[in-house]
């Protein structure tokens, strides 16, 4: 089993032993973070995710975000794992997807609309001192990134964590690439990644 499997499985196994109050707690602890950002202060488009089981929870950001007035974005997972993007409308417009995932369930924009964001919420199991992101394995946001940067776009890209998910060191390979800033209940840092 390679590194980053082997962390990735340690990681979801200590998540598993979160309470559904524990994910609530931390999710509303979250939302106040990010909103301290710069980034998200003056960003008009957000591109995101709808957290789902035990992963840091984002549902308290995505409505914070939409009462300002920010057009948020959230990914539609395509059949060979790239993703389409369609906009927030609120809890009620999201439905259940493939993986346990919720999709909102207004019209499709395409994979490129990702390239309006001015910052990009990716999911994540880790980040290391350099920003290094340790994703699920799937490859749909690496798809993402790589789309960006064929783009010449360079949006703040955030990870939400728990504590214990600020990592030493997250293995890394040639086609990653790192992150800006993690947010987590106690902290927001700032990463190791230039800034263009």
């Amino acid at each position: 089993m390679s590194q980053k499997a082997l962390l990735r499985r340690e990681l979801l196994a200590a998540r598993r032993l979160l309470t559904g109050e524990d994910v609530d707690n931390a999710a509303a602890v979250l939302s106040r973070g990010a909103l301290r950002l710069p980034e998200l202060s003056g960003a008009r488009t957000v591109a995101a995710y709808v957290s789902v089981g035990s992963e840091p929870g984002t549902r308290p950001l995505l409505d914070a975000l939409r009462a300002r007035g920010v057009r948020v974005l959230l990914p539609v997972l395509l059949a060979d794992n790239d993703l389409d993007w369609a906009p927030y409308e609120g809890p009620d417009r999201l439905v259940r997807a493939g993986r346990g995932l919720l999709e909102p369930d207004g019209p499709r924009l395409g994979p490129d609309a990702v390239l309006d964001a001015e910052v990009v919420l990716l999911p994540g199991l880790a980040v290391d001192a350099r920003g290094m992101r340790l994703g699920r394995g799937g490859g749909s946001y690496d798809r993402v990134l790589a789309r960006l940067a064929a783009a010449g776009a360079h949006p703040a890209l955030i990870v939400l964590l728990y504590d214990d998910e600020v990592v030493a060191q997250v293995p890394e390979e040639p086609h990653d690439h790192p992150v800006d800033a993690v947010v987590t209940p106690a902290m927001t840092r700032r990463t190791g990644r230039p800034t263009v």
